[in-house]
């Protein structure tokens, strides 16, 4: 077992510390190195910047690919036309019509989902039912090029601030966090903006939370 720090300010706190912790301490995993049930607190989800120097992340993509999720279309042309293109790992991932299960739009869409997560708050504040769910064990015979990393996503009111918990089966600190933290962080604030209240903190949980080695 190792210790790890669990409570940062923002992402690229969060960021900064794993890139280093996974390096030192990460065991060998396939093509990674990695840190299992790792979980913690980001108390500033709206701070979402990833500004370390060697990661150059694109907050233009990240956005593109928010807009993507709000259109529930899982269709990877729907990508290409608001960011431009399409990044060769969504080729890779579709099926035979085009879609990938990845996008969480379409995830939280099916039986209306985030609609039902802010019914019940409105009318109850202290559920616990307010739970979307992504990975699906009823649809894996659709998962064959793409399995989402996500498992669910829950929210709670707590002293009339919208807290977040994500938790994830396999969390890539690279490019999966980076992009995966700014639409979470997002969707936080969009249940919040319904509710008429503030986003909370934000609870990230991956089981397996890895960098590539070409990445180390």
């Amino acid at each position: 077992m190792i210790n790890v720090k669990n409570n940062f300010n923002n992402a690229n706190q969060a960021f900064t510390y794993f890139y280093k912790k996974i390096k030192i301490d990460g065991v060998d995993y396939g093509d990674t190195k990695a840190l299992f049930n790792v979980g913690f607190y980001l108390q500033n989800p709206l701070d979402m910047d990833i500004t370390h120097p060697e990661r150059n992340w694109n907050k233009k993509y990240a956005q593109a690919e928010w807009e993507w999720y709000l259109t529930e279309d899982p269709h990877i042309t729907q990508l290409g036309e608001i960011y431009g293109s399409i990044p060769p790992i969504w080729e890779k991932m579709q099926d035979s019509e085009g879609k990938c299960r990845s996008n969480y739009g379409y995830q939280w869409s099916r039986n209306y989902q985030l609609d039902h997560v802010v019914g019940m708050l409105k009318e109850l504040k202290d559920t616990r039912q307010a739970a979307i769910s992504i990975y699906d064990g009823k649809e894996i015979n659709r998962y064959q090029k793409d399995t989402p990393c996500t498992y669910a996503v829950q929210f709670s009111i707590v002293d009339n601030v919208l807290n977040m918990a994500v938790l994830m089966r396999s969390n890539d600190l690279w490019y999966g966090f980076c992009n995966d933290q700014y639409c979470f962080a997002m969707l936080q604030k969009l249940v919040a903006d319904r509710l008429s209240i503030d986003s909370g903190n934000y609870y990230h949980y991956a089981h397996n939370l890895h960098l590539y080695n070409n990445k180390i």
